[in-house]
């Protein structure tokens, strides 16, 4: 059962909403400026009412596990708040991006100044930008039609946060970066290649990125007792399912297109 309160310590609370971003990109700062990523042992990636957990074993062993759902009283009561007081997650999330990107621009690119653009490019607009742009969606979306009626005015009125929606979005990112970045990297020589096997391989590869990415963005909604009809999340699987096959017959190659377009002159 939720904490029960007043109306005026909900209200309190939302009018702390703005010092609490200020607070959050503080930490963001601080984060860069103290993080040794060498000296963390495991990454918190709680979906709120649920945990996920990602070991990082001295750089060599990465396992994603689910651990059991914490108590909703516990988070609700401590924190007062979904999403995750430690931007670090956001942080790591990003430096292994530019990571991964100057990887492909030391195997593609073929100059340094243009590889700072697509190391700047890929960062905002795959992971910043656009994040903040589903998270914002979600944000609207789960406030105004997914939220369950408080039928008891004592109860506070619970709401999905903004910054709970760009944690979602960035614990569905890190598989669909392992799948699209990581092994894709390993594999594009393969995956760039003219054939029908390049096809194939390419498409099934970022149907799978994609539709668990919709699949973990799905999970970190439904954890929030106080909404309802969040199957609706799932439904970008069966739009990425049926287009996959529509894409393969057309021709159309993912993995080139994206290469082609950040480094089409060694390609």
């Amino acid at each position: 059962m939720l904490p029960t309160t007043s109306r005026s310590r909900s209200s309190s609370s939302s009018s702390r909403a703005n010092p609490m971003f200020l607070q959050y990109f503080r930490r963001i700062v601080k984060v860069l400026l103290l993080i040794n990523i060498s000296s963390l042992s495991w990454i918190d990636l709680r979906f709120s009412g649920s945990k996920w957990m990602l070991n990082i074993l001295s750089g060599k062993c990465l396992t994603f596990v689910h651990l059991r759902k914490l108590s909703i009283n516990t988070l609700s009561i401590t924190n007062n708040q979904w999403a995750r007081d430690d931007p670090a997650f956001i942080v790591i999330c990003s430096l292994l991006l530019v990571v991964a990107t100057v990887a492909y621009c030391v195997t593609y690119d073929h100059s340094s100044s243009h590889a700072v653009v697509v190391v700047v490019s890929v960062l905002l607009t795959h992971f910043l930008i656009t994040g903040a742009v589903i998270a914002t969606c979600c944000w609207f979306l789960t406030n105004s039609y997914l939220r369950e009626e408080t039928p008891n005015s004592h109860v506070v009125e619970q709401r999905v946060e903004w910054l709970y929606t760009f944690d979602v979005h960035c614990n569905s990112f890190f598989p669909m970066f392992v799948l699209l970045y990581v092994v894709h990297y390993f594999l594009s020589p393969l995956l760039i290649a003219h054939g029908f096997i390049p096809l194939l391989l390419s498409n099934l590869l970022f149907m799978v990125g994609a539709s668990y990415y919709h699949y973990l963005n799905f999970l970190g909604y439904d954890v929030l007792p106080f909404l309802e009809r969040t199957t609706f999340f799932l439904y970008p699987i069966g739009v990425v399912i049926v287009l996959s096959p529509i894409l393969i017959l057309s021709g159309f190659n993912p993995s080139r297109y994206f290469m082609n377009m950040y480094f089409s002159q060694r390609l």
